[in-house]
């Protein structure tokens, strides 16, 4: 493993937004195909019920892949890790969220209005430029987060 101190600023920052957007990504699958399958809404709109499933889905593997790294490289328990696992992601996961739910509803209600089907291969590209807004709109934080120690330099 090369030493994580010695690396360039943009390599450890874009490894760790990258593992923060891992847990998403996977967390937002997840909810989206859970949404579809179950017809949920929220509000009358299942935009906003894969917004708050997505979050809650994110944040709960978000912090899963925290914990699992951060307790083994700082040897420390249970509970004291996973205090730092959410005080590494929280605000990590809210900014990709963020990135990903505007370019989300930027497809579903402006240029698509009233949406695509999640059927299709068009929803699914549109999710994943998405989540490319989401990696950006979580880089400054992650940059942050690395800087005062609460996340992991990898």
């Amino acid at each position: 493993m090369p030493d994580s101190d010695k690396l360039p600023q943009w390599d450890v920052r874009s490894k760790a937004v990258s593992h923060c957007g891992a847990g998403c990504t996977l967390g937002d699958i997840g909810a989206e195909w859970l949404v579809y399958a179950a017809s949920l809404t929220l509000a009358g709109k299942a935009l906003y019920a894969d917004f708050a499933l997505d979050f809650a889905f994110a944040w709960t593997l978000g912090i899963l892949f925290q914990y699992f790294t951060i307790v083994p490289r700082r040897n420390i328990g249970r509970l004291k890790g996973v205090w730092a696992a959410v005080k590494a992601d929280t605000l990590s996961i809210v900014a990709f969220q963020i990135g990903l739910f505007l370019g989300m509803w930027l497809y579903q209600e402006v240029i698509f209005s009233p949406g695509l089907p999640k059927t299709s291969a068009a929803y699914w590209m549109l999710m994943q430029l998405s989540m490319v807004l989401g990696f950006f709109t979580a880089w400054p934080v992650n940059a942050w987060l690395v800087r005062i120690g609460w996340k992991e330099r990898m």
